[in-house]
Formats: structure tokens, C-alpha cells, sequence
């Protein structure tokens, strides 16, 4: 069965371009707009890996994250905040938070499924999935 990836951006143009290429590496990749669309697709379809970008309206990415890790059904999932908030502070911020890979927009198609990969690899290693208080 093919891993599942969930890309959240509010630019449509960024979540067409992820989609195209994680699923030219053999990938399940859907889409959602926002935060809260983010959390229905998580409850509707579980995916191995979430994509998230920061900015966006209704649930900014950081917001969605907590809530990710608040429910223990979903905290283990392993989060990619893709952004184009790169300033130092910006990318220390994203870590702090718990993020599992932080990345920066324009990104190149090589690295995000170099990371994909690894998240991938993590979870079926069993390195993932106890949410806070295994990190």
C-alpha cells in the first residue's frame, strides 16, 4: 500500500506542485487549504506524513500543529512545516515547536522528498507515533 501525504498550503499552486512530485516517487498525496480542512482530512484519512505550511487563514500552521499533538491519535504524525518564514528566528521558532523537519519556500523538489522519505522511514522504524512525550 502506498504511503499517504498530506499537503496544507493555502496557495493551491503549492499544493499542486508537492502532489506532482511526491506522487511521481510512488506516493498517496491529497490536499487541504487550511488548518481546519487539515484536521477533517487527518480524522477522515490518516496519513503517514503531513506537509504543512505556516501561514494561512482560518488555522495558521503552528496552531494545527498543537492540535495535532494535543490528540494522542494524532500526535505521532510526523510534520513538515514547508514556509517561506526563513528568517533565523523564524526557522528557531519552527523547531521549538516541535516540528519534525523544518523547510523553506522556494524548495527544491530533491529535498522535500529527501525529507519525506526519511519521515517515512522513521515511522515505519517505529521512531514516531508516541507524540510528546517520546520526542
Amino acid at each position: 500500500m502506498a504511503k499517504r501525504v498530506l499537503v496544507v498550503d493555502d496557495d493551491p499552486g503549492v499544493v499542486k506542485l508537492v502532489r506532482a512530485t511526491l506522487r511521481a516517487e510512488g506516493l498517496e498525496v491529497s490536499g487541504a487549504g487550511d488548518g481546519e480542512e487539515c484536521l477533517r482530512e487527518v480524522e477522515a484519512q490518516r496519513p503517514d506524513v503531513i506537509i504543512l505550511d505556516v501561514m494561512m487563514p482560518v488555522l495558521d500552521g503552528f496552531e494545527t500543529f498543537r492540535l495535532l499533538r494535543a490528540k494522542p491519535e494524532t500526535a505521532g504524525i510526523p510534520v513538515i512545516m514547508l514556509t517561506a518564514r526563513k528568517t533565523d528566528a523564524e526557522v528557531v521558532e519552527g523547531l521549538l515547536s516541535g516540528v519534525d523537519l523544518y523547510l523553506t519556500k522556494p524548495f527544491e523538489a530533491k529535498e522535500l522528498v529527501a525529507a519525506t522519505r526519511r519521515m517515512l522511514e522513521l515511522v515505519e522504524a517505529g521512531e514516531t507515533g508516541e507524540g510528546e512525550e517520546g520526542r
